[in-house]
């Protein structure tokens, strides 16, 4: 048994498992594909769960990879022990309906025994309790002797997650050595104590729970083998733990190195080096795979992790951003497996070195708080940690872990209800905003269906009023001038959802002579459309049969710009990376505005490729195909959905060729050309880690050339050019005339200048062989005092010059001395700092030149008068 490096224990397992018939597949990202059910990848089998249950076909029967895998449950435990990690890495091999218990264990075995030469003896084979077939492989087969092969129970050996495929496990162990046992004589696989450590774990699907109790045999067995890489690397590198191994103790290692410590000299300190070495490590790979910090889903899990380690790095005496140096080192040691590390490394480290920065403005803060209320021990008070959360920005988490440390406890019920009143209070105000905002007024709407919709394929329908508001009363109708919310049993005019404006149009009583405009359209929660508007002629009354019809023009402005608003999101991910998402939206008849995650600003190259990206597709002229289908087929389709937003078990999904597929309830053209032109007026930060693209389509994109051309034409005689296409050589030639004539006001007010000098220094004072020349120059700028200043010292060494400009209700001064002035005791910036006191002021700089300020501008005089004394002090 040879020692092996990581990388190259990675290396030689996937190279066997190939030399097997296994497909060799990279790791998948860490962000789930299409599976909501997983917040990150925390197995080997996770990305290939629809392999196994025959939802996808997968590439090959046999595959094999390595994983990156991140578990957070047990966060609060990382670095206090050394056997807690949130990042490792999973290698797996795996069959789908091909080979079985035969050659997975065989395989195994040779792998161990023979390719990693790990001694046989160090080997026990454990099987579930009730799996002959696989105790019988072991010994029959293998040749392992019987008193090596140890049966366990269900607990131990059996895999199973609900109703679904099933079945026993057999797993291997490595004895360690009777030193890290118990010293009993029945010690053995399955004991508590640390002697046997699980290397290999072979799972057999090969039975489906009913649900009752009851199995059956699966007619497609399948292998789902788990090892954990760092956990073999401890074995072949004869260390304790996963901290020891030779990547992660290197990185450990440059912890070590940035804070000055020495690993294992200290409990407490060890326990951040650890902590610190770990979300290194996982953080670096979570924003290699498109995460970025924020505060919902696994974007929060990021930031828990950079947070807390920050703040173990101050615990241990790093007081300034050292993260980002930590990325090197984890890139470093991590690269030859994963290449796309350097490859992102620019973006990984600027994503981290934000978020520190960002804690650090209130880490301080937070802790000088906490630290305060701390002062009394026992247990913090619920309010008293949301303050600290909601105010300061400082992660519960945190709190949690502090007071832990302190043995202090926190009233988490306390909490979690302050936490929730601010989340029904952000409910409530969701639900205003998408249109109950008058449901204060208590009206009931028991009574009333949901709104049949029929707005997606008709431009009209025939429909019945149910109810009338106006005035916050139910009413039974309402006369012309009114303005008033009708509910009725079928429309087409959309209602304002998914950042989608609701439509405006018209109801119509032709018989009655009845018109109400509508001004906008909403639903409450339970489905019932609310129309807002105006009776613009005759009555409306509950009961009355009428025709309804949407603004044509102004929905279908708002169809090219929400079709338009999703190849915007396909054309970011296609040039900035898949972590983009949607972070909102505003989508109405004049523009789009799009709210996405990323963490800096675009580039003028990257916004040209999204919007190429956008218009190519529309010039090709894709269909848009905008239909009905059960969610789990959308899922299967690849549709993206809006993150942390709950679905119907129907969906309407909305395709755009290749280009763009997404859940959506809006409304959209049918083809993409017919959005005309795409063109983005702006983009910006809008939130940390938020940003936004304002864009226009159609004729708005029309309307902005247009109006670029009335500048363009307004520009053009103003500058009296023939046409627009002179505007930049005229421009140009006036740019150069305007440079040529600031050298010439230039050179003539230097010319004054100097005239206002000759006289001044005429009119200078003698002090002890002392040129002192004092000016009052109003409403000089304090540039050209300067300039003069620099004149007067390099036409004398002895000079002393002080000007004073007063300039509204302040007053500049300045000073210049000479080399040879300042040889003789004077000191610009002492007496420019004196005479500035004199009027309420303050100042200073160098011996040569100095300014400062004053307040009190009836003081001038008086602080000019004083110079020539204070100037006669500082002469030695």
């Amino acid at each position: 048994m040879k020692w092996t490096s990581l990388n190259d224990l990675r290396e030689k397992y996937l190279s066997f498992f190939e030399s097997k018939g296994h497909l060799r597949l990279g790791s998948y990202s860490l962000v789930p594909n299409n599976d909501k059910s997983l917040l990150l990848i925390n197995s080997g089998m996770a990305p290939m769960k629809k392999y196994f249950t025959g939802e996808v076909i997968p590439p090959r029967n046999r595959v094999t990879t390595c994983q990156k895998c991140i578990r957070t449950p047990d966060l609060e435990r990382v670095g206090i022990t050394a056997r807690h990690g949130t990042y490792f890495e999973m290698l797996g091999n795996f069959s789908f309906g091909d080979y079985f218990k035969n050659e997975a264990i065989a395989w195994a075995w040779e792998f161990l025994t023979e390719t990693l030469e790990i001694p046989a003896n160090l080997l026990w084979p454990s099987v579930y309790e009730e799996d002959d077939e696989s105790y019988d492989i072991w010994k029959d087969v293998i040749g392992v002797p019987e008193e090596h092969i140890v049966r366990l129970g269900k607990a131990d050996n059996f895999w199973e997650h609900g109703t679904g495929p099933c079945g026993p496990c057999s797993e291997i162990y490595f004895d360690r050595g009777e030193k890290y046992g118990c010293g009993s004589a029945n010690c053995r696989p399955g004991c508590d104590c640390d002697r046997y450590m699980e290397i290999w774990n072979n799972v057999f699907s090969q039975f489906n729970n009913m649900g009752d109790g009851t199995y059956t045999e699966l007619e497609h067995k399948n292998i789902d083998t788990g090892m954990g890489l760092e956990r073999l690397a401890c074995v072949m590198q004869g260390v304790d733990n996963m901290f020891e191994v030779d990547t992660v103790r290197n990185i450990l290692n440059k912890v070590c190195e940035i804070s000055s410590k020495e690993y294992g000299k200290d409990r407490n300190t060890d326990i951040s080096i650890r902590a610190i070495t770990d979300h290194a490590r996982a953080s670096t790979f979570m924003i290699s795979d498109g995460i970025i910090p924020s505060n919902e889903g696994r974007g929060y899990v990021l930031r828990r992790l950079i947070r807390r380690a920050a703040r173990h790095g101050k615990l241990i005496g790093i007081n300034c951003p050292f993260l980002e140096d930590m990325c090197d080192a984890v890139i470093r040691e991590n690269a030859a497996g994963y290449p796309e590390l350097e490859e992102k490394k620019e973006l990984i480290k600027k994503v981290i070195a934000n978020e520190e920065s960002s804690f650090a403005k209130t880490i301080d803060q937070g802790l000088s708080i906490l630290s305060d209320l701390m002062k009394d021990g026992g247990t913090l008070s619920g309010a008293d940690a949301f303050r600290l959360y909601d105010t300061y920005g400082f992660p519960i988490d945190l709190t949690k872990d502090i007071l832990k440390e302190k043995g202090m406890t926190l009233d988490e019920e306390g909490f979690k209800e302050l936490m929730e009143q601010q989340r029904q209070k952000a409910r409530n105000a969701r639900k205003a905003s998408d249109g109950e905002s008058w449901s204060s007024n208590d009206l009931s709407f028991d009574n009333i269906p949901s709104t049949e919709f029929l707005g997606y394929t008709e431009p009209s329908c025939i429909a019945t009023v149910l109810d009338i508001i106006s005035d916050g009363e139910h009413v039974t109708s309402v006369e012309k001038g009114a303005k008033a919310v009708v509910i009725l049993n079928k429309t087409v005019c959309y209602a304002e959802s998914g950042g989608q404006v609701g439509d405006t149009g018209e109801i119509m009583d032709p018989i009655k002579l009845t018109a109400f405009e509508i001004t906008d359209t909403k639903k409450t929660v339970n489905g019932i459309f609310t129309h807002f508007g105006t009776v613009s002629c005759g009555t409306l009354s509950v009961g009355d049969e009428i025709s309804v019809s949407y603004d044509a023009v102004r929905r279908n402005a708002v169809r090219r710009n929400h079709t338009a608003a999703h190849l915007l999101q396909a054309g970011l991910r296609a040039v900035l990376g898949t972590h983009v998402e949607q972070a909102g939206q505003l989508v109405n008849e004049k523009s789009v505005r799009f709210d996405f995650t990323h963490f800096s600003a675009l580039n003028a190259e990257e916004i040209e490729k999204v919007e190429a990206f956008v218009n190519d597709a529309i010039l090709c002229a894709f269909a848009v195909d905008n239909k009905e289908m059960p969610i789990n087929e959308a899922k299967k389709l690849g549709a993206m959905a809006l993150f942390g937003e709950k679905y119907g078990d129907v969906v309407r999904v909305v395709k755009v060729a290749d280009k763009s597929i997404e859940l959506c309830g809006g409304t959209h053209v049918s083809n993409s050309g017919q959005i005309g032109l795409f063109r983005i007026l702006s983009e910006n930060g809008v939130a940390a880690g938020t940003r936004r693209i304002e864009a226009v389509t159609g004729y708005n994109v029309v309307n902005l050339i247009n109006h670029y051309k009335e500048i363009a034409t307004s520009t053009a005689a103003t500058l009296k050019c023939g046409n627009i296409e002179d505007i930049v050589p005229k421009a140009q030639s006036i740019t150069l005339q305007l440079k040529e004539n600031e050298r010439k006001i230039e050179s003539l007010e230097s010319k004054l200048n100097a005239g206002k000098l000759g006289s001044i220094l005429d009119g200078s004072t003698d002090i002890k062989g002392v040129k002192v020349a004092v000016q009052q120059m109003d409403g000089t700028a304090a540039d050209e005092m300067r300039k003069m200043l620099d004149t007067v010292k390099a036409e004398n060494d002895l000079a002393v010059a002080v000007f004073a400009a007063v300039n509204g209700e302040k007053v500049t001064f300045c000073v210049g001395c000479g080399k040879e002035a300042v040889a003789k005791g004077v000191h610009a910036g002492n007496l420019v700092k004196t005479i500035a006191q004199m009027m309420g002021g303050n100042g200073g700089g160098k011996p040569d030149s100095a300014m400062a300020g004053g307040k009190d501008v009836d003081k001038v005089k008086d602080a000019l008068a004083a110079v020539n004394s204070i100037v006669e002090s500082m002469i030695k």
